[in-house]
């Protein structure tokens, strides 16, 4: 899978989800029952097929150029961890990438924090062969 086409098919996920739609087009305070709860499904609706590995990066947000970060998750039914990725606009936001645990029930990954970025967010990506997972890396540097 082609960094471009990790790329399209996160950016759709992401925009799905953010705007309400892998939750059936409602919001999930719009199903909430008549009691007032919201059941687990539709607090958090399964994302689609390709976008279901979940990633995080610890610390987030960081706040030193050049400091060593962790990317940790699960692959959510993917192979295994395949590569992390990072930035857009060839600026990597992350440099040094390495894989110490391709397990796709729990990854990890070391990077460092490019010296070139400056205060903002950028992507960290995470391809785990057939799922994909995405999150935001907050820099004050």
């Amino acid at each position: 899978m082609s960094k471009k086409m990790i790329a399209v098919i996160l950016g759709a996920s992401l925009t799905a989800g953010v705007l309400g739609l892998g939750a059936g087009g409602a919001f999930a305070g719009d199903k909430a029952g008549t009691t007032g709860t919201i059941t687990a499904e539709a607090a958090a609706p399964r994302p689609p097929k390709g976008a279901r590995a979940v990633v995080q990066v610890s610390p987030n947000p960081t706040a030193k150029r050049g400091e060593e970060v962790t990317i940790t998750g699960h692959c959510g039914g993917g192979k295994k961890l395949n590569a992390v990725l990072s930035g857009f606009g060839g600026r990597p936001v992350l440099k040094n990438i390495r894989i110490i645990d391709d397990n796709p029930d729990g990854f990890v990954a070391k990077a460092t924090l490019s010296r070139e970025i400056g205060n903002g967010v950028g992507p960290v990506f995470v391809d785990c062969g057939g799922e994909a997972g995405v999150t935001l890396l907050v820099t004050h540097v």
